[in-house]
């Protein structure tokens, strides 16, 4: 199993956070969802995507930005985000490391950008003219990057 952690930053589309819950559990990375979030643990999307993962998966819940860096002292910090050159598997990633994503529809505000535990800002290729990758893709894209370059501990 890795020692990644997968955020997502006030996440409102529960489908997104159902298939990013299975990811978590099917990788070991630890979730952590940030408040607010649009919809409730009782939505049955939510619950379709996560399949009966839910169970399996480290997921830890926090009220806001800070929080969650607090939570995490030390780590580094990768902010996913297509304001930028760098691509994401340019980094070479180590046990611990954050995988930091926006909300859907905007991705992750200007302030988090710049906060002071942003190790760097990463991004997914795309082809031009595509405004975004879809959240649940883009953890997923991103995670098994990582735990590939790790080596895939844990996997079978």
């Amino acid at each position: 199993m890795t020692n990644l952690h997968i955020v997502f930053d006030n996440p409102v589309i529960p489908t997104n956070t159902g298939n990013a819950i299975r990811t978590a559990a099917v990788t070991g990375a630890h979730l952590h969802l940030i408040e607010p979030l649009g919809f409730n643990f009782d939505d049955k999307h939510l619950k379709r995507a996560g399949l009966d993962y839910h169970d399996l998966a480290d997921m830890t819940i926090h009220p806001n930005f800070q929080a969650c860096m607090d939570a995490l002292p030390g780590a580094r910090v990768f902010a996913f985000t297509t304001h930028t050159d760098k691509w994401f598997t340019d980094i070479e990633y180590q046990e611990g490391d954050v995988l930091l994503f926006g909300t859907e529809p905007t991705g992750l505000p200007a302030e988090h950008l710049a906060h002071e535990r942003i190790t760097e800002q990463v991004r997914i290729p795309m082809v031009p003219a595509r405004r975004s990758m879809n959240l649940s893709n883009a953890a997923s894209t991103a995670v098994f990057e990582a735990w590939r370059q790790l080596g895939f501990n844990g996997a079978v």
